[in-house]
């Protein structure tokens, strides 16, 4: 499945960035769109916005990989781990937090020494690298899990329906929180919001790929048909409307 980038960044610009995008947002999209298109095309598109609208949320509408803010001041993972020297507070598109998740993201995608996230933190700020982290973290439900398991996408988007108010739970059970910023809007209905706008423009810039022709049968000047008949039996075969005798 892939997307004409252009009508896509032609509709969000207006639907969620006031009519104006900078290239730190478009590099952003582009990589959270073009990630997509390689390595889970095959995928619920409903994943995808619900994706795209956490990051705008979590990234204060930068779209790119951010530090949290205050970076886990007061916060358990907020001081330096005494074997590795890193600090494991939030990082990303999703706020990876905590050794053991960045641990697993280098386990997951294979990531080692130079890239390791777990030994070299800031590595998950790297666009490609918060992209799977964040890809492949919803989807396999890396980051919360309740009395029914991880919370993954596939829990809310679904052939039942789809909720993307109840899909924060996936990042944060913040969901029903009303900031002092957002007009009465619980953070679960502000991204549902964002998500419906993403879903939006993926509709409206969806590429379908033009089936490939059958190639034509190559003509053949002969044609051999073996035919047994007892002696005496006359045998007449029709090619091309004329008839011959055998």
């Amino acid at each position: 499945m892939s997307y004409d980038h252009a009508i896509f960044f032609d509709y969000v610009r207006d639907s969620l960035f006031s009519g104006s995008l900078n290239q730190e947002q478009v590099d952003g999209m582009e990589a959270i769109l073009t990630g997509w298109e390689t390595h889970l095309d095959d995928q619920d598109p409903c994943f995808l916005a619900y994706m795209l609208a956490t990051t705008y949320h979590e990234t204060a509408q930068s779209m790119q990989p951010v530090e949290e803010y205050g970076k886990g001041e007061g916060m358990a993972y907020g001081s330096p781990d005494p074997e590795t020297g890193q600090t494991y507070f939030g990082r990303g598109f999703v706020q990876l937090t905590w050794r053991d998740n960045y641990a697993r993201a280098d386990r997951e995608a294979g990531w080692s020494g130079d890239a390791s996230c777990e030994w070299h933190a800031d590595n998950a700020l790297d666009l490609h690298k918060a992209g799977r982290i964040m890809w492949f973290g919803m989807s396999e439900g890396w980051f919360r899990s309740d009395e029914s398991g991880p919370q993954t996408l596939i829990r809310y988007f679904n052939d039942s329906g789809e909720d993307p108010f109840g899909a924060r739970e996936i990042i944060n059970g913040d969901k029903n929180t009303v900031p002092h910023w957002s007009a009465g809007e619980s953070i679960g209905n502000l991204i549902k919001g964002y998500y419906k706008n993403f879903l939006a423009a993926l509709d409206a810039s969806y590429s379908d790929p033009e089936p490939v022709p059958e190639p034509s049968p190559e003509p053949q000047d002969v044609v051999n048909v073996a035919i047994k008949a007892p002696k005496g039996v006359q045998v007449i075969v029709t090619v091309d409307d004329e008839e011959g005798e055998v």
